[in-house]
């Protein structure tokens, strides 16, 4: 049962949650049809199938720890383990994204709560400098070639940012967590080409049920270099479906930096 201190405490929450963030709807984003089909997604945007980052990553990347760790812990209790991970995670996003939005909301299950105070954290430490929002849970694609959906687009200490709010069972390690950054640095090629923009700068936040925070920012030459990588990843996507038989649309690498 609660006493007096922690009711107020949580009531304290309660109302940080509802305070939002100032927005401007600097840019007309799209909507796009999220469509998962034998574990891989695409999105239909403008009736136009493109696949999602997350499967171009995951065709892509090497296997060979994810193998590791399954046949560490076993077949079943990996499947727990991530989906319980996959639960806590959208738990967490949904109290992000309401918060981003000023919308009260709350899930007063045991593992509701335990993301309610993930979220804390990262609005009490990650979202501090931003001034605003562009957009929440925002739909990216690049024409032809992929689409992706990336948490938060904003103004963070002066800097256009794109965000991407993680959970994990325990800290991050730099190595581990390339993903993260090709993520992010395809949804900057994304929005730079279809909205005209220059995003400065990707950040990843990150924090687990023990409430660590973790933050990693990338930015300029750093940023550029992750995306020549993913464009690498980019392409061999499409020699794997050119293998598979399937349509692959040509591209120009250098079209994504204009020359630059």
């Amino acid at each position: 049962m609660m006493d007096d201190k922690d009711i107020e405490e949580y009531h304290n929450i309660e109302k940080q949650m509802k305070q939002g963030l100032k927005i401007n709807k600097k840019y007309n984003y799209v909507s796009g049809k999220q469509i998962t089909d034998q574990g891989s997604r695409t999105y239909d945007i403008n009736g136009s199938r493109l696949p999602s980052v997350t499967t171009i990553l995951g065709k892509t990347k090497d296997q060979k720890f994810l193998k590791d760790w399954k046949a560490k812990v076993g077949e079943e209790r990996a499947e727990q383990i991530k989906n319980l991970s996959s639960k806590r995670g959208t738990a967490m996003h949904k109290f992000l994204e309401n918060y981003i939005l000023g919308v009260g909301y709350d899930d007063l299950t045991g593992l509701g709560q335990e993301a309610k105070a993930m979220a804390q954290k990262v609005i009490d430490i990650g979202l501090t400098p931003v001034e605003e929002v562009y957009g929440s849970e925002v739909t990216l694609y690049y024409p032809g070639l992929y689409a992706g959906s990336t948490d938060l687009v904003c103004s963070h200490n002066g800097m256009d940012t794109i965000i991407d709010f993680k959970q994990a069972n325990r800290p991050k390690k730099l190595e581990w967590i390339d993903d993260y950054f090709l993520q992010i640095a395809a949804y900057c090629m994304a929005h730079d080409h279809v909205y005209g923009s220059k995003i400065q700068q990707g950040i990843i936040m990150v924090c687990t049920p023990d409430l660590y925070y973790q933050e990693f920012k990338f930015k300029d030459e750093e940023l550029r270099s992750w995306k020549h990588k993913f464009l690498k990843r980019l392409d061999m996507y499409h020699e794997l479906q050119f293998d598979e038989k399937k349509i692959s649309k040509p591209y120009n690498p250098e079209d994504f930096f204009n020359g630059n």
